[in-house]
Parts: C-alpha cells; structure tokens; sequence
C-alpha cells in the first residue's frame, strides 16, 4: 500500500494506493455517524464489508446522477436524523463517488467525506482531484463543487467484479495522462497494454499510481481550473457531446474524442503524423473506440452547451506531441468549421 498526499490551499486528501476495503476502519472517524452511500451492484457484492453502518441505495448507471438522487439523498440524511458531525463515505466507481461527494459538500453546509473507489476509471481520474456534481438536461457535471474527500481507498481487487466494457473504459483517462504529461509514461501504457487488461497487480498499480501523481501535480497548481486544469479535459469536450447524444461508456466517449482532438491537433500541425498514429495504436490496444458515426451539426450543439464554454468561445484541449497538452481558444464558428471537417 502507498499514499500519496494531495495538498490544496484548503485542503488535504489522501489518496491509499492498494489498500483494502477490509481496513476501511482504519480511516473511518471514531467519534462521528458514518452514512455510506452506494448503488445497488456494489452492495450486492462487498455489503458485508460495511454493513454495520446505515447506507443510502441509490441506482446504477448515469442516469442515476441528478437532483432527483440528490434529493432523495438529502430526504434519507434527515430521516435517519443525522446532523453536521457525520461522516459520509461513498462507495462506488465516478458516478457514486460523484453523487456522493456533491452531497456532503451540500447537506447542512458541508460535512467530511471519504471514498472507497471500486472503478478504474474512479481511480485515476473521478474520485480525485475533488469535482463533486450531478447532470442535469442530459449535459455532464453541470451542477457542483470543488471540495476534497479526505480520503480515497484504492482496492485494486475490486476490478474483478467490473463489468468488461466498464474496466475498459477507465483506460482511456489513463492513456490521456500520458499523453498529456508524461512521453516516458506513455510508452509504459504502450507496452503493458496486455497485462494491465488482465489486472496483473504490478501493472495496475503502476498505471493507478502514476495516474494520480499525474493528477495530483495539476490539483495542486490549479484546483479549480482556472488554467493548467483544463488540459485534464483532453478528449472530453467531444467526448462529453458524443457520450450525452449516444450514451455509450464514459471512457469509450473519451478515446474517441481524443482521437478527434489529435486529428484536431494535426490540423493545426501540432503534432506529427506518426505520433498520431501512435496515439490511435495505443488506443486500439486497450479496446476502446477511435471512431463514430455522429452527425456534426448535432455533436456542435452539444459541445456549445459544455460546462467549459466561455462567452462565445471554448477552449480546446490539443497535443504539441505526445507528453504535451496546450489550451487552444477557439471561436463557436471556429469550432463548427472544425467539427465539420472532423466528421
């Protein structure tokens, strides 16, 4: 097991690289109520680990990520007569830990929470860095907060109970680490592509660990993303368009729009043909998508209702080579002109 420290100017969270769920009390607040929130698979498989604690159900699937779970959240909280010195832990993959953190940022002004993270995908990228939030008319993340769990269990035995394509999919945040960040830790992704599928121990805690140092570097500067943060979102204002119009996976969303941000990327000749070509390579070895069938008038009108918009513009994230992200501002004609051409 490792931790690694994640320090804001407000806050401290630790995230515990390899630990169990069985050491959960370890971590857990003596002197406080815990109230575990959680969906409905993951108490059906781990309930026994936390069942001396009062738990929240809420459903599975995205869906399931808006006010009217944050309502029904809020309703549960008061009727099992809890008050501000209670402690909520959030049980789950992004979605729960997502819901979860919103509502602890919110019920009574805000009480501590902590996470156990059952997804790849959670792991690296959606239980840290502390973006809390719901959707809300379909779109990503549009309601929330900045506030850090004051811990993140990472058991990496708990992938063996993902669904395939849900494992699948943390890869593509993986991937856009590296190819954002770290050349050096792209080639690592590259290489270990067939044992970090088959969760081979080493593998895994190599990706999760570099991942979140990765990641936890960018909080540090930038927690609220007011510059260096926004390159964290590489693939996702495409992606967040076609996941919204398709409702496929998450990281599925990601990889394709990564790739259409390296496409984007060679546009403005930004990056390299054979890097490009490495890029997609990579992205092929782990399963996930580089292509849909979309329509561009309807992929534009999704992206101009992304969070990330500012005024008439939005900033799009692009490679200058693998290992190097820059922000590009870019006009809404700008980027229909591009999404045009791109599909």
């Amino acid at each position: 097991m490792e931790t690694k420290v994640i320090q804001t100017d407000r806050q401290q969270s630790r995230i515990l690289l390899g630990e169990k769920i069985s050491n959960l009390k370890n971590y857990l607040p003596t002197d406080k109520k815990v109230v575990v929130i959680t969906d409905d698979n993951l108490y059906r498989h781990y309930h026994a680990a936390f069942d001396q604690f009062p738990i929240i159900r809420i459903g599975q699937g995205e869906t399931n990520k808006n006010m009217d779970t944050m309502a029904f959240i809020m309703s549960q909280l008061i009727e099992m007569g809890v008050d501000r010195s209670c402690f909520v832990l959030g049980i789950g993959g992004g979605i729960v830990t997502d819901v979860a953190g919103f509502a602890a940022s919110i019920f009574m002004r805000g009480v501590k929470f902590g996470f156990v993270s059952t997804s790849l995908l959670s792991m690296v990228d959606a239980s840290v860095g502390g973006k809390n939030g719901v959707n809300s008319g379909g779109f990503k993340n549009m309601i929330g907060v900045f506030n850090q769990p004051e811990f993140v269990v990472c058991d990496y035995e708990m992938l063996h109970t993902l669904e395939r394509d849900e494992f699948i999919s943390g890869f593509a945040e993986i991937i856009k680490h590296g190819a954002i960040k770290d050349k050096d830790y792209f080639e690592y992704i590259e290489k270990n592509a067939d044992k970090a599928i088959a969760i081979d121990p080493e593998v895994i805690h190599e990706l999760v660990k570099k991942s979140v140092y990765i990641k936890a570097s960018v909080v540090e500067a930038d927690e609220k993303e007011k510059g260096e943060r926004k390159k964290l979102n590489f693939g996702h204002t495409f992606g967040h368009a076609i996941e919204k119009l398709t409702g496929i996976h998450h990281g599925e969303a990601v990889a394709i729009g990564m790739m259409m941000a390296v496409k984007a990327s060679q546009k403005f000749n930004f990056i390299s043909h054979d890097e490009a070509e490495k890029i997609k390579k990579v992205i092929e070895l782990y399963h996930l998508p580089i292509g849909i069938d979309i329509k561009a008038n309807d992929l534009f009108s999704a992206m101009t209702k992304d969070k990330k918009r500012d005024g008439d513009s939005i900033s799009l994230i692009l490679l200058k080579g693998i290992g190097s992200a820059v922000i590009h501002k870019m006009s809404y004609k700008e980027l229909e002109t591009l999404t045009y051409d791109l599909c």
